[in-house]
């Protein structure tokens, strides 16, 4: 890896071959079409090498930094414009075209208005005028890094005289040669000229002696094509980070220094977060682009089409408004924030868009005559300097005390990482801490360190780890969570079952089998990363994943679609490429780990009975009565320990609000809005109970005391009463969540019980692995509930029980259940008085085809199979 160097405070002169043999046209490639067509465009070898210039220089905008600088020299220019000519002449035909400075639009503008010229230029000579510019530009400044760049075709005469002492002087100044060569020879990248001229020839030849003879490798060579998909490559750039004074301190000074120690020390970044470009928003102005123009209220100005127009960056501006009414004051003389303050400033963003000005009880004020403050309650807590006072602290890296290594939380890191070095000015500093850091390292210790960036600051709390590199030694500084910051969520355990008896339950489909645990270790295993990449040079395959080889996506495309549209003239006819193979290496999985995991993965879909759910269309709600959320395992109780030991599970039951008005009201609620109440065994905030508690109040049976009846005026919520199986109040019944005292109606070996037979079809399924015992099930119970007497008061239920039964069917594959249940069923319904039912035949056939048998192409869509068509489902349900 190459060594970091210092961000900017770098010049780099462009050197741009524009002879006549530039204008040669050529094809390139462009990126495939909406349909995956092949795309191709023309334009001359100079358009086509100076993608690469721009993009360079894109990269200086990008980065915005002043000391970023470029320059561009011509050489076949028909113009002789430069300093030394200015001196002493000679070196024609050759240009300083865009002074040396910090880049910006107009130097891509600049270099869009080239063209090929009809004369030659001597790029030896453009190399003497670049050096000498940038060395007149940089002056004493050694310490600024210098480059050149040469972009030709290598087809122009070259003096070749005593360039050698060029090139000497060229490593003089330790200046980095870069020589882009259009369609140049490049073995390494597999690229070969066919039909080269002889001239051509000898200049590539030479230019690979000019950069061989750079010294400390700082000459490249390569052709224009290699060039440019390089500098389409993601690429991590290393810098330097500034070094940063403070002090480490090792106890405290003021109360005893004899017990204390002081090291001097510097802090670098080691990590620093990347973010992507962001969004800047932009207003087109039109008018002489030394002003904006402002639309009177009178009459709207003509647009002088002359006038040029640009875009121009918006930026925001904040106006203090007061509402001069009076407003109503607490016992204190508090304001009240009333809502109607929150809606203040959008009701006066709509008033001042109508008419253009501001309510008359609106009054402007300076940010000077305001006061911060914070809100508190219902009112406003002021604080006239904009902050309370701070806590006292001093600038310095404060050592806490230490604790085993093997103790430290990686999780809980936060934050960039940085280095701590002793004071490089000062072996003495440097000694002391390499002292604590081999200390720590071999006691296997880590510090916990309080951090105060300045005087009066905020401290930060991390950790100092001890970094021992071969020839120095530091620490290193994470910062750590503050105890307000961490989150701690409690999960019921995944393996420890047990019942309501406090029984341990060993076998339940929530529980993972011994076949099931090591199917999931096979399909791990083949998944491992660590030996699926390539092979090295030993035939021994290495990790597939690299951090430093794996790029970020977002940062990397947007960068490329920002310099693409700003070279671009027709985003149309050009349009964006494709993101770079390298930026998209590891966003599949390998190819050797897919392999090796194909025979697990179908282990586990068989073992754990993995189907594709289809895709659901939300169906709309009909208005009827809310039912409670099913529980997922009335009968479990997950991670238990003893009775009433604690929060265990929330319970929430939906009452109505005439519930509390006694009999006389009943009739009436199904017309009124149901009341969801909450009910908590604690005081700690969580929506849960102790179950001792929680199953006496939803299991009491006994009316409400008439205390409680006399309050129902206030809106206290009583307990829900045991659900009745009666059909009149089954909106009732199915709003409570404890079924315990109601008899499910299930029959011996049935799992879908005649009392609630949606709710138990629901409940099983979400258990799986009961699919075709479920619909089994409940088609039994709808045909013998449909022939009992009165069946007529359940007909909308078992419809729904129909419509929910035929979904998941056609979903699950069960297409021959459901058909042989609705034949069954229809059959049943139209047999003689007194055993059918053909009143509720007729409701079926009132929803008509979505209850009707399932077709070929239905099943096919979801596929599976049936043996009834389109017609033989119509004629069926019609029938």
């Amino acid at each position: 890896m190459a060594p970091a160097e210092r961000a900017g405070y770098t010049v780099t002169m462009f050197m741009v071959d524009t002879s006549p043999t530039m204008g040669n046209v050529r094809t390139v490639e462009l990126p495939p079409g909406p349909d995956g067509e092949t795309r191709t465009t023309e334009m001359t070898n100079l358009e086509w090498a100076l993608r690469y210039v721009k993009t360079k220089i894109q990269e200086m905008i990008f980065n915005g930094r002043k000391t970023d600088q470029c320059g561009v020299i011509l050489f076949g220019s028909e113009t002789t414009d430069y300093i030394i000519n200015d001196k002493s002449g000679g070196y024609e035909n050759v240009e300083d075209y865009i002074p040396i400075g910090q880049p910006n639009s107009g130097t891509l503008a600049k270099l869009d208005a080239l063209q090929p010229s009809e004369v030659t230029g001597d790029p030896i000579d453009a190399l003497i005028v670049a050096i000498e510019t940038q060395a007149q530009h940089l002056g004493k400044k050694k310490t600024w890094t210098r480059k050149i760049v040469l972009v030709t075709d290598g087809q122009s005469e070259i003096e070749l005289e005593d360039w050698e002492a060029t090139v000497d002087k060229m490593n003089d100044l330790d200046i980095r040669f870069t020589v882009v060569g259009v369609d140049f020879d490049d073995p390494d990248w597999g690229y070969e000229e066919e039909d080269k001229s002889e001239l051509k020839r000898r200049n590539e030849e030479f230019f690979h002696q000019l950069v061989d003879r750079i010294k400390d490798g700082n000459g490249v060579i390569g052709t224009c094509a290699h060039a440019l998909e390089e500098v389409g490559r993601p690429e991590q750039k290393m810098v330097r980070s500034a070094l940063m004074p403070t002090t480490l301190r090792l106890g405290s000074i003021d109360r005893d220094p004899s017990q204390a120690i002081e090291i001097m020390v510097r802090a670098s970044k080691a990590t620093a977060i990347q973010r992507p470009a962001t969004m800047k928003k932009f207003a087109l102005r039109v008018g002489d682009g030394n002003g904006m123009d402002v639309d009177d209220d009178e009459e709207e100005k003509e647009v002088d089409p002359n006038k040029p127009s640009v875009f121009s960056q918006l930026k925001m501006r904040t106006e203090y408004y007061v509402d001069r009414n009076p407003r109503a004051e607490d016992e204190d003389g508090d304001v009240k924030m009333e809502e109607e303050d929150a809606l203040l400033l959008e009701a006066d963003d709509t008033q001042t868009q109508k008419d253009g000005k501001k309510p008359a009880t609106m009054e402007q004020v300076d940010k000077e005559e305001l006061i911060r403050g914070f809100k508190y309650g219902t009112t406003y807590a002021p604080c006239p300097d904009g902050h309370f006072p701070k806590l006292k602290t001093v600038k310095g890296i404060t050592i806490c005390g230490f604790f085993p290594k093997a103790n430290f939380r990686r999780e809980l890191s936060m934050g960039e990482v940085q280095y701590i070095w002793g004071d490089p000015s000062s072996p003495q500093q440097q000694i002391a801490l390499s002292s604590i850091a081999k200390a720590m390292d071999n006691d296997g210790k880590i510090a916990i360190a309080r951090w105060v960036s300045r005087d009066e600051m905020d401290p930060k709390m991390g950790v100092l780890v001890p970094c021992i590199f071969d020839k120095v030694d530091c620490l290193l500084w994470a910062q750590m969570p503050f105890a307000d910051d961490v989150r701690k969520y409690a999960f019921a355990s995944l393996d420890n079952l047990v019942s309501k008896k406090g029984e341990a339950i060993t076998e339940h489909p929530y529980l993972p089998t011994e076949e099931q645990l090591e199917a999931m270790d096979d399909f791990v295993d083949a998944m491992d990363l660590m030996d699926a990449g390539e092979k090295d040079e030993n035939g021994v395959r290495q990790p597939w994943f690299s951090t430093a080889e794996s790029f970020n996506p977002a940062i990397h495309r947007i960068k490329q679609a920002i310099f693409h549209c700003a070279v671009v003239s027709d985003i149309a006819t050009n349009p964006l490429p494709p993101p770079n193979p390298e930026l998209l290496t590891f966003l599949e999985p390998p190819a050797r780990a897919l392999k090796r995991a194909k025979q697990p993965l179908e282990t586990c879909k068989k073992v754990f009975n993995v189907k594709q759910v289809p895709k659901r269309v939300a169906k709309s709600k009909k208005e009827e009565h809310s039912y409670a959320p099913d529980e997922a395992d009335a009968d479990l109780l997950l991670d238990r320990t003893t009775k009433g030991s604690g929060p265990l599970r929330s319970q929430s039951t939906f009452i109505s609000s005439s519930a509390a008005a006694g009999p006389s009201s009943r009739g009436q609620s199904q017309a009124q809005s149901q009341t969801k109440l909450k009910i908590t065994g604690d005081d700690s905030g969580s929506e849960t109970e102790p179950e001792s508690d929680g199953e006496d109040l939803l299991l009491n049976k006994t009316p409400a005391p008439a205390a409680s009846s006399s309050k129902k005026g206030k809106g206290v919520a009583l307990p829900t009463p045991a659900r009745s199986v009666s059909p009149k109040t089954r909106g009732a019944a199915a709003a409570s969540d404890n079924d315990d005292d109601v008899d499910p109606g299930r029959a011996p070996g049935r799992i879908i019980g005649s009392t609630n037979p949606l709710k138990d079809f629901k409940k099983n399924l979400a258990q799986g692995d009961v699919v075709s015992k479920a619909v089994e099930d409940l088609g039994a119970v709808v045909t013998e509930i449909v022939l009992k007497p009165f069946a007529k008061r359940r007909s909308g239920e078992m419809v729904e029980c129909m419509e929910e039964l035929r979904r998941v069917c056609l979903e699950e594959d069960e297409v021959d259940a459901w058909n042989a249940f609705l034949q069954d069923l229809k059959n049943k319904c139209l047999a003689p008085k007194p055993a059918g039912n053909a009143a509720f035949w007729e409701k079926v056939q009132e929803v008509g085809r979505p209850l009707s048998l399932i077709s070929d192409k239905e099943a096919k869509k979801h596929g599976g199979t049936s043996q009834y068509t389109e017609k033989q489902v119509k004629e069926f349900i019609g029938a």
